[in-house]
C-alpha cells in the first residue's frame, strides 16, 4: 500500500511541476506524440514494397501526374482511373518531386495525415480538461495530461489506424481530413459561449471569447469553423462527396439533439462556409468533368458512390454485423472497453446535456460521431473494413475519457464538486466487469496467435505459407505477448490498480507492433512482394523498345509501377495462345514479346522448349520472352 500511495504521490509530483511549467508542458507534449508517431506511423514506413493490389494503383497514377504533368486526370496503365479524386495523387506526386519515387514518398501522404489528426486530437482533449478545470476552480494537471497521452495514444496505436497509415491509399487521408474538420467543429462550437454558472446557460450572459468567436456581425466564423470548412473541401477532395455528407451527418445530428441547430448554423455563417468548402473542391472535379465528361460522372459518382452504397461492388458483402467484428479487432486491445464507455454517457438523457456547457458535451459529441459513421456503413451494402477508419479516433476519445476518472489529482479529489462533471464517475464494479472481459479477450487472442497456421488460408503467391510463418517463431512470441498481459491485467483488477490496466493494453500492444508486426511485414514483403521487384527489375533490363509485356493469370499491378512498362493483363492460358499468335500474324517489331506468369499458368500453356527463352523464376512465377513464328494447333491443357 505504501509503495502504492508513493507511486501515485511522484506522479502527482511530477505532473503538478508540468502543469506549472508551460514551457515544460508543451515540450514533454512534442516529445510524447513524437515517439508515438514514430512508433505508429513513422518507424520502416517505407522499408517495405507496396502491397498489392491496392496501393501500386494510387502510387502508379501519381507517378504518371509527376512525369507527365497531367494533374487533372488520373491515369494507371495507359488508361484512365476515376475510382477516387485527386487529392491523394497530389500528395503522392509533391513527395515524389522532394524525395523522389519510392516507398516513403507513396506513403508519406498517410502518415502525416494521421500524425497530424493525433496532434489536433490531443490538443483537444487538453483543452477540454483544461475548460472543465476552469469551471471547476482547480488544477489537475495529472488527470488533463495523462487522458491526453492515453488519448493520443489510443488513436495511433491500433490496427486499423496504424494499418491505413502506413499504406499510400486515400483512406487514411479522408480520414485525417475528416476527423479533423470534426474537432475543429466541436473546438469552434465549444469556444463559442460560456456561461456564468453550470447549468444556467438559458438564464446566464454568455461570454464571448475573442479568441475563438467572431464579432456578431463579422463576415467570416471563427478560425476553427474556418478550418473546419478547409477541411471538410479536403475531404471531398480525398473520397468525393462522403467527405461532406458524413460531418454534415454527425454535426447535424448532434446539434439537433442539443436543440442548438438553428443558433449554431447562424454563427459558423454556413453561406460563407459552403462558398469556401466549394471554391477549394469544385474546380478539380469542373475540369476533370470538361475532359473526360460522362465517362468520369458514370464511373466516379454512378459506380464509385452511388452503387457502393446502394449495390455490391466488386463481390464486397458482408453480414449485417460485419463492423462490430471490424471495431472489435480493429481498435483492439481496447475495444471491450468501448460499450461501457458509451453506457458512462447516459446520451439518452437529453435534458442532462442540453443543460451542460456547451464544452461539456465533448463526449456526447464522440459518440454521435462514432454511432453516426458506424450507422451509415453498416446500412450501405458494399462493406469494407477501411469505410469504419474514421470512427477509430471518436472511439479513442469515448475510451480515454472513460479512464480519466480514474487519472484524479489526489491533492484535488475531495475539491470537486461531483455535480461538475457532465457524467457521473464510473462505478469500479462496472470497470471490473470490463477488466475481466479484457482478460478473457487477451488470452483468446493469444490462442488464435499460437494456432494462426489453422485459422489463415493460403496465399498462391507462397506455397509453403503455414510451414514459412511456424518456422518464424512469430505466432509464439505473439501468443506468449498477450497471454503475459492477460496475466498482468488480471493482477491489477485483483488489486484493484485501475489506473494501469488501459497502460498494459497500450504497452502489449506496443511490444506487438515490435516485435511480431514488424517483423511479420518484412516477412509478408520478402515472400511475396520482393519476386515481383526482382521480375520488374528483369523486365527493365531485358526489355527491347516496343516489346509487349503480358501478365498471366493474376494481376500485380506493382509490376506497372516498378518497371514503368505498360502491362497487358490475361486471364486464361488459352487467350494468351491466342494472343501470341495474333501477335505473330501482323509482323510486329521487335519479333517477341515478354511473359509474366505463374507457373501452374505457365505449364497450362504447354509450351515446348524451343518456343520460349526463360529469363527468371522468382518465388511463384515465371518471366520468359516468347519469340514470334508460325504455330502449328497446340494442344492446351487447362484442366
Amino acid at each position: 500500500m505504501r509503495m502504492k500511495l508513493s507511486v501515485k504521490h511522484t506522479v502527482n509530483e511530477w505532473f503538478n511541476k508540468i502543469g506549472k511549467n508551460p514551457a515544460l508542458g508543451i515540450t514533454v507534449s512534442i516529445l510524447w506524440l513524437i515517439v508515438i508517431g514514430w512508433i505508429a506511423f513513422g518507424w520502416n514506413l517505407g522499408n517495405t514494397g507496396l502491397i498489392d493490389e491496392t496501393e501500386p494503383l494510387f502510387a502508379e497514377a501519381s507517378r504518371q501526374m509527376f512525369v507527365t504533368g497531367d494533374w487533372i486526370t488520373p491515369f494507371f496503365n495507359g488508361d484512365t482511373r476515376f475510382d477516387k479524386p485527386a487529392l491523394i495523387y497530389w500528395c503522392q506526386a509533391i513527395a515524389y518531386a522532394i524525395i523522389g519515387v519510392n516507398e516513403w514518398a507513396v506513403r508519406l501522404p498517410s502518415a502525416i495525415a494521421a500524425f497530424g489528426l493525433v496532434c489536433l486530437g490531443f490538443y483537444t482533449i487538453q483543452w477540454y480538461f483544461a475548460r472543465q478545470d476552469e469551471l471547476d476552480q482547480v488544477s489537475r494537471p495529472t488527470r488533463r495530461y495523462l487522458t491526453s497521452f492515453i488519448a493520443a495514444a489510443l488513436m495511433a496505436l491500433n490496427p486499423e489506424t496504424i494499418i491505413w497509415a502506413r499504406i499510400g491509399v486515400s483512406d487514411m487521408l479522408l480520414t485525417g481530413c475528416m476527423a479533423s474538420a470534426l474537432l475543429c467543429f466541436f473546438l469552434g462550437y465549444a469556444g463559442k459561449g460560456r456561461s456564468g454558472e453550470q447549468g444556467a446557460e438559458s438564464r446566464g450572459a454568455k461570454l464571448i471569447t475573442n479568441a475563438q468567436s467572431p464579432m456578431p456581425h463579422a463576415l467570416f466564423p471563427n478560425k476553427w469553423y474556418l478550418a473546419f470548412y478547409v477541411l471538410i473541401a479536403g475531404a471531398i477532395l480525398s473520397k468525393g462527396p462522403v467527405g461532406i455528407v458524413l460531418p454534415g451527418l454527425i454535426v447535424a445530428a448532434f446539434l439537433l439533439y442539443v436543440g442548438k441547430f438553428r443558433e449554431v448554423l447562424r454563427e459558423m455563417r454556413l453561406l460563407v462556409g459552403m462558398l469556401i468548402i466549394l471554391g477549394l473542391s469544385v474546380p478539380w472535379f469542373a475540369l476533370v468533368i470538361w475532359r473526360n465528361g460522362w465517362n468520369y460522372i458514370n464511373a466516379f459518382f454512378g459506380y464509385h458512390n452511388l452503387e457502393r452504397f446502394t449495390e455490391v461492388v466488386n463481390g464486397h458483402s458482408a453480414p449485417w454485423y460485419f463492423y462490430f467484428l471490424v471495431v472489435l479487432l480493429g481498435f483492439a486491445p481496447y475495444s471491450v472497453y468501448l460499450p461501457l464507455s458509451i453506457v458512462r454517457l447516459k446520451f439518452w438523457q437529453r435534458s442532462h446535456w442540453r443543460s451542460l456547457e456547451r464544452f461539456q458535451q465533448f463526449g456526447l459529441f464522440a459518440w454521435f460521431w462514432f454511432a453516426s459513421i458506424f450507422g451509415f456503413f453498416s446500412i450501405a451494402v458494399t462493406k469494407l473494413p477501411s469505410y469504419v477508419l474514421p470512427l477509430m479516433p471518436a472511439a479513442a476519445i469515448l475510451v480515454a475519457l472513460l479512464w480519466s476518472d480514474f487519472f484524479q489529482d489526489t491533492e484535488a479529489r475531495q475539491t470537486i464538486p461531483v455535480s461538475s462533471s457532465p457524467t457521473p464517475p464510473v462505478s469500479p464494479s462496472f470497470l471490473r466487469v470490463s477488466g475481466w472481459v479484457n482478460v478473457v479477450f487477451l488470452s483468446v487472442l493469444a490462442t488464435a496467435l499460437f494456432n494462426i497456421t489453422h485459422i489463415l488460408g493460403t496465399d498462391p503467391a507462397i506455397s509453403n505459407f503455414h510451414e514459412l510463418i511456424q518456422q518464424s517463431g512469430l505466432p509464439v512470441i505473439a501468443g506468449v505477448m498477450w497471454l503475459v498481459c492477460a496475466v498482468l491485467v488480471a493482477g491489477f483488477l485483483l488489486s484493484r490498480q485501475w489506473n494501469y490496466v488501459i497502460g498494459i493494453n497500450l504497452l502489449g500492444f506496443v511490444a506487438f507492433l515490435i516485435f511480431v508486426l514488424t517483423p511479420a511485414s518484412f516477412f509478408i514483403d520478402r515472400e511475396r512482394q520482393l519476386p515481383l521487384r526482382e521480375l520488374s527489375a528483369v523486365i527493365l533490363e531485358a526489355k527491347q523498345p516496343n516489346e509487349e509485356l503480358i501478365m498471366l493469370g493474376f494481376k500485380k499491378p506493382s509490376v506497372v509501377f516498378y518497371s514503368h512498362i505498360h502491362v497487358n493483363y490475361l486471364r486464361f492460358p488459352q487467350e494468351a495462345i491466342e494472343h501470341i499468335q495474333n501477335q505473330a500474324a501482323k509482323g510486329l517489331q521487335p519479333p517477341s514479346l515478354l511473359l509474366l506468369a505463374e507457373q501452374k499458368k505457365f505449364l497450362q500453356m504447354d509450351l515446348q522448349p524451343d518456343d520460349y527463352k526463360s529469363l527468371s523464376t522468382k518465388g511463384a512465377y515465371n518471366l520468359v520472352r516468347v519469340p514470334f513464328k508460325k504455330k502449328k494447333n497446340q494442344k492446351i491443357d487447362i484442366s
